[in-house]
């Protein structure tokens, strides 16, 4: 396989000579294509080359095949004659390269890329067409590089551009999102301040409820002590803030409730029942 390699290798590289010693006789496409398809094989045989290299020195210092000849099918002057293959085929590879690589095949191949832009050969000698007719092909190759270059460029700013649009489309949504959920938290917000003022108005009535209510309970502590003929004791001083924080939970719970409030007295005490307004 390597030899086979190696044969079609050296013919690639006569015709790449060839066409470099004479660059009239093909075009432009076909002497690249045998470059590209030379340097392709040469490294395909170096690799190759390589892994040969690695079995052989594998089998020669263990001496598996001198003890085991008739399983590898392999004696020792054959494993010399490999490596000797080894040797001359990487140094043929590296004549080509370095032939393909000097100065002298790079100069030829210039040329020939000059040649095939300008539309002339190398058998047309000195006689060059005078004006600007030689150069005619080489400006319109290079027009079509020029417009193809603008092109591409109009291309790829208009990409941006778009892709800018896009960008500016989610942010502008994602601020009308924010300015709408900012006026509801407006709104809200003003809903609760009227309604902690409803709330405020409400104990401001509460209290001054609480003072009325106040006054007439004393009048009447005032009244049923007098009658009774008896003092206040501690006792019923007692009995009497216990009514009253009874009576101030209840007026809250009527405020809050929106109920009124109807109070009973007694010798037994004050009753408060709570009617719907």
């Amino acid at each position: 396989e390597v030899q086979k390699a190696v044969n079609t290798a050296q013919g690639l590289y006569q015709r790449w000579t060839e066409l470099l010693q004479d660059p009239g006789s093909a075009t432009k496409e076909e002497v690249d294509w045998t470059t590209n398809e030379l340097r392709n094989s040469l490294r395909s045989i170096e690799w190759d080359l390589e892994d040969l290299d690695e079995t052989i020195n594998i089998l020669s210092p263990s001496h598996i095949v001198e003890s085991n000849p008739r399983k590898f099918n392999l004696d020792t002057m054959e494993l010399t004659k490999r490596k000797a293959f080894i040797t001359g085929t990487r140094q043929t590879v590296k004549e080509m390269k370095d032939h393909m690589s000097s100065p002298v095949a790079q100069a030829m191949s210039d040329r020939k890329n000059r040649q095939a832009l300008l539309g002339e050969s190398v058998s047309q000698g000195p006689g060059w067409h005078s004006g600007t007719d030689k150069y005619t092909r080489l400006d319109r190759e290079l027009q079509s590089a020029n417009s193809q270059f603008i092109e591409d460029q109009q291309a790829q700013q208009q990409l941006i551009v778009e892709q800018q649009d896009d960008q500016l489309e989610l942010v502008s949504g994602s601020v009308g999102v924010l300015k709408n959920m900012s006026q509801r938290i407006g709104q809200e917000l003003d809903e609760q301040a009227v309604m902690l003022d409803d709330f405020s108005h409400e104990m401001d009535n509460t209290q001054s409820r609480l003072d009325n209510v106040m006054k007439k309970l004393a009048k009447v502590s005032h009244m049923t002590s007098g009658k009774s003929g008896q003092h206040d004791t501690p006792e019923s001083f007692k009995g009497w803030q216990a009514a009253l924080e009874e009576m101030v939970v209840a007026l809250l719970l009527s405020s809050l409730l929106d109920t009124c409030l109807v109070m009973s007295f007694s010798r037994e005490g004050i009753w408060l029942s709570a009617l719907p307004l």
